[in-house]
Parts: structure tokens; C-alpha cells; sequence
């Protein structure tokens, strides 16, 4: 697998359709950057409310029996556009970017610097072959102290491999579960 330079990235872009939208400079002005980079996209965090974790309901997580209970919805701030995670806290957000991966690419989602810096990791699981929709962002604040992620800004980076030949299976043949996932999606057992 080689991973992908960004004139091959916005060649995937032009033929099939990868990510939607697609901004294909790397911008900052005062953000929190986002779009094409050397050999990755930084993809954006949406403006539509994030589920935040909250014990306030005693909730028990259980990825095979998930409840709602343990969430509460938080919506981005008027102003700026940013939402306050608590402490040691996690949170649940989308993707403004729709993503369709073709058959020999592998996408894997890192953390940004930026945020890194600040105690804020995004856990997100890889891209796999013919998957596509909404990334939902797992954000960890690992820090003691309240911080804000900025809805329409940069909150991690996707870097493309490219496979010599295509996978047997792909996401789609197997049916998977997280497939056109729009908005965030919850855990799920099938």
C-alpha cells in the first residue's frame, strides 16, 4: 500500500466522488485548518448538535445494548461556533465531509496537532474499502479542564492508501453496518 499525495487525492476526487465537499487547498484564516494537504485531507467537524457523554442519568455504556440515556445534546455556540466539552469528558459529532472510499483505498483518521496539543484526542476507525458517509468523530477531552471544538473548522486528518489490487471483500459486499451513515451514528451490534 503507498499512501496518497494530494494531486492523487484530488484525482480520486474528480472520478469518484470521494469526499463531498471537497476543498482542495489547505485553508487556515484564523481556523483551525482544513482541506487538501500534502498527503491527507483535514476534514471538518459539522455545526449540528454533538452528543456529549453525562453520567447525569447513571447510564451504563454498552456498545451491544447502547442507550441514549448517556448523552445529552449540545448545540455550537451562536458566536463562534464552538462547543464546550467537560472535563475527562467524550463527545459525539459528524463529519461535514461525506466520504465514499473506492475498492483498493484504505482511509485512516488522525488527530490533529492542534487540538492534540490542547488534550484533545478524536478517535475515529479506519475508512475501509467502499465504505462511505458522515465520519462520526469520537472526540476524548483528556484533560481536567473544560474545552471547545469549533463546528466548520478542522478537527482531524485522513490519510489515503492506495492497494496494488482490490480487496476480496469490501465493506459494502459484506453489508456493513455503518454504511451511508448520515449524522452521527451510534454503536450498534448486528
Amino acid at each position: 500500500m503507498a499512501l496518497l499525495p494530494d494531486k492523487r487525492i484530488a484525482q480520486l476526487v474528480e472520478e469518484e466522488k470521494m469526499i463531498d465537499p471537497f476543498v482542495e487547498e489547505l485553508l487556515t484564516h484564523d481556523k483551525v485548518s482544513y482541506g487538501l494537504s500534502s498527503y491527507g485531507y483535514d476534514l471538518r467537524v459539522a455545526r449540528e448538535p454533538f452528543e456529549v457523554f453525562s453520567n447525569a442519568r447513571n447510564a451504563v455504556i454498552d456498545p451491544k445494548c447502547f442507550s441514549q440515556e448517556a448523552l445529552v445534546r449540545v448545540e455550537a455556540s451562536e458566536e463562534d461556533g464552538s462547543v464546550i466539552i467537560p472535563p475527562n469528558s467524550f463527545a459525539l459529532a459528524r463529519s461535514v465531509e461525506y466520504f465514499r472510499i473506492p475498492r483498493n483505498i484504505l482511509a485512516i483518521c488522525l488527530w490533529k496537532s492542534t487540538y492534540a496539543r490542547c488534550g484533545i484526542i478524536v478517535n475515529v476507525t479506519p475508512f475501509e474499502p467502499e465504505w462511505e458517509g458522515h465520519v462520526t468523530l469520537e472526540i476524548s477531552n483528556t484533560t481536567s479542564l473544560p474545552a471547545k471544538i469549533y463546528a466548520g473548522e478542522g478537527l482531524a486528518q485522513v490519510l489515503f492508501f492506495e492497494a496494488e489490487e482490490v480487496c476480496a471483500t469490501s465493506y459494502k459486499d459484506r453489508g456493513g453496518k455503518y454504511m451511508g451513515q448520515k449524522g452521527i451514528t451510534l454503536p450498534m451490534v448486528s
